[in-house]
């Protein structure tokens, strides 16, 4: 069947101040030949204070210069974050398509990542117990080329209206759940990284994640996310222009161009890469004296800024 009579999924892409990484991401995009007859929204947050507009205006100026022929353009007067962007944009794009396949402007793709999240969010659309896709895969060798475990993900993701409508915005209710349940040391995977404190400064407002709750909401409601075993996505915005990322490369992966076809595989957390990811979650731990440091040059260029 031609390309262009398949009923491919809206692309959601979060935009602010980085006209490079935005940029990038569109291009990587554009390789895929799915891109093209696939609806694009861009949200585009607005400026944080004086320095953030003329990274805003840039950024939008070229995103109205950008050809495609199905964009549309949401643009926020004001600065309201990633995480607020997020939430509304995907609540408003899954109430009108039914399904999302949902970007960052740091990251790059494959030229055959649209090709995968679309097979995936149709073979998958009526499964109750799959809440969502993701793209991107830890830097782990000899992984099944594809897997279910309970652990969402952030770096180029996908799900339905279905599986959204059980995101709990509220990190209070999902920490007293979780609490209850007596769930932590398995949220935090083998206690290999520490999403626990994560859900805990988004509640005291140190953090404003939206990842950690839709991953609580998932992992309390026993739902699972299809993960590739090689990776489609990078994530370009570890560097000094992120205001949520640490300049460290430990997660960095190749990404794939093989088109990964959707085979049959048992709904069931994989519990062989989940101890992988434990390993991986565990030898990846920065040191406090790595965190020092990088607390230190984010300090310094603050100050220079």
């Amino acid at each position: 069947m031609p390309l262009n009579k398949i009923n491919f999924a809206p692309i959601a892409l979060f935009a602010f101040n980085r006209l490079e990484h935005t940029r990038n991401a569109l291009k990587s995009l554009s390789t895929n030949p799915e891109f093209i007859f696939s609806p694009l929204i861009i949200f585009s947050d607005g400026p944080r204070n004086d320095k953030d507009i003329q990274g805003v205006t840039k950024t939008r100026n070229f995103l109205h210069s950008f050809e495609h022929p199905n964009k549309r353009i949401i643009e926020s007067r004001s600065n309201i974050g990633l995480a607020n962007s997020i939430i509304n944009g995907v609540t408003k794009l899954c109430d009108e398509y039914g399904r999302i396949i949902v970007l960052e402007d740091d990251l790059v793709v494959s030229n055959s990542f649209l090709h995968f999240m679309n097979q995936a969010l149709k073979n998958y659309e009526f499964d109750s117990r799959v809440i969502s896709i993701h793209g991107y895969s830890f830097p782990i060798s000899n992984l099944p080329d594809t897997f279910f475990l309970r652990a969402t993900g952030s770096w180029g993701w996908a799900t339905w209206k279905s599986g959204w409508d059980l995101f709990e915005p509220d990190g209070r209710i999902l920490y007293l759940m979780l609490e209850k349940k007596g769930a932590f040391k398995a949220f935090n995977f083998n206690n290999s990284f520490n999403y626990k404190k994560m859900l805990l400064d988004q509640i005291k407002g140190k953090n404003d994640s939206w990842a950690v709750r839709f991953y609580a909401s998932a992992f309390i409601k026993n739902k699972l996310t299809l993960h590739p075993g090689k990776s489609f996505v990078f994530n370009n915005g570890f560097d000094s222009s992120g205001s949520h990322c640490w300049s460290i490369n430990r997660f960095d992966s190749n990404i794939s161009n093989k088109k990964l076809t959707i085979r049959n595989i048992k709904i069931t957390e994989n519990f062989e890469v989940r101890k992988a990811w434990e390993t991986f979650l565990n030898n990846s731990k920065i040191n406090i004296y790595s965190r020092i440091k990088f607390k230190i040059k984010r300090l310094i260029k603050k100050f220079y800024e």
